[in-house]
């Protein structure tokens, strides 16, 4: 990764201005990835932007209808490589705008590497070879790569190392909270297609055999007390805690948005109910994180 200069270390006036991200860079050197990123981290994006609204974009930016704005502007537009280097010049004379251009590269062999998976053909000619393409776009796009403040090869690069990079732009910039979603569910109504992580708590007693408790649910003491007064229910509850707990800052530096966590019993409403809420309880309170509690099938009947 080469840099000029470090976006990190701009001047306090640059940072003061309203950031204006530009990512180019070679076909298949990780755009579409970078762009994903860069949204999920809070920016206003738009990919494939033609050159002549860049500054439209961007006065929009300076006067506030986006936070932040990020966009990717590439050979796919026909202009691009005529239009591109004056529009940019003409963005670092606005005021009040502090444009970043970010350059990804990558090497020829996992260009090729990429394109051999994706079978897609490349953008500079259909009537050449994938190397032949990349060859090409490479000298076309060299004053452009001239032009930029960061430059970042993507060859051994996995997509969550590349999402980290954008998360690091900016010393002051503030992390998003990974959102942990606590789902119960019942298995005989079928599980969750979006778990990320799934835990089967039909082993714990079951309330449902009580004909006192069987009505209620999960939420209500005399269910957690029941379930509680077993050892083994105890040691479990420990364990699937002290799990989730160790595993969510890992979950947090990657950079992960979104975990689901489903959590299931037979009927879905006393005893994944009542470990739904005493996850939710203990994950209060762990950095970096917003616990969410939902109970997908709480309210259908216990027949």
């Amino acid at each position: 990764m080469k840099s000029r200069p470090p976006v990190a270390s701009q001047s306090r006036a640059a940072a003061a201005r309203q950031p204006f991200i530009i990512v180019t860079g070679l076909s298949g050197s990780g755009k579409s990835q970078a762009i994903r990123a860069l949204e999920d981290l809070g920016h206003f994006c738009v990919d494939n932007l033609p050159s002549a609204l860049i500054p439209t974009l961007a006065q929009l930016a300076v006067r506030g209808a986006f936070e932040k704005a990020a966009i990717v502007a590439d050979v796919r537009e026909q202009q691009f490589l005529k239009a591109f280097p004056a529009v940019f010049r003409r963005l670092r004379k606005m005021a009040r705008l502090n444009p970043v251009l970010i350059f990804l590269d990558a090497t020829n062999e996992s260009l090729v590497r990429r394109f051999s998976e994706t079978r897609r053909p490349h953008p500079m000619g259909r009537d050449k070879s994938v190397l032949e393409g990349i060859l090409e776009e490479r000298e076309v796009l060299a004053p452009v790569r001239a032009m930029a403040d960061e430059i970042v090869d993507t060859s051994d690069m996995t997509v969550h190392e590349l999402r980290q990079f954008f998360m690091g732009l900016s010393r002051d910039r503030v992390r998003a909270p990974l959102v942990v979603n606590l789902v119960s569910f019942g298995f005989k109504h079928g599980v969750p297609v979006d778990a990320d992580l799934m835990f089967d708590v039909r082993c714990l007693p079951n309330p449902h055999f009580v004909p006192t408790l069987r009505p209620r649910t999960g939420r209500d003491q005399a269910v957690a007390s029941f379930i509680l007064r077993d050892p083994a229910s105890r040691a479990f509850i420990d364990k699937l805690e002290e799990y989730v707990r160790f595993t969510l800052p890992y979950y947090v530096s990657e950079g992960k948005s979104y975990l689901t966590i489903a959590i299931g019993c037979t009927g879905g409403r006393h005893r994944s109910v009542m470990l739904a809420e005493r996850l939710g309880r203990a994950l209060a309170n762990v950095a970096d994180t917003r616990t969410r509690v939902k109970h997908r099938d709480i309210r259908r009947s216990t027949k």
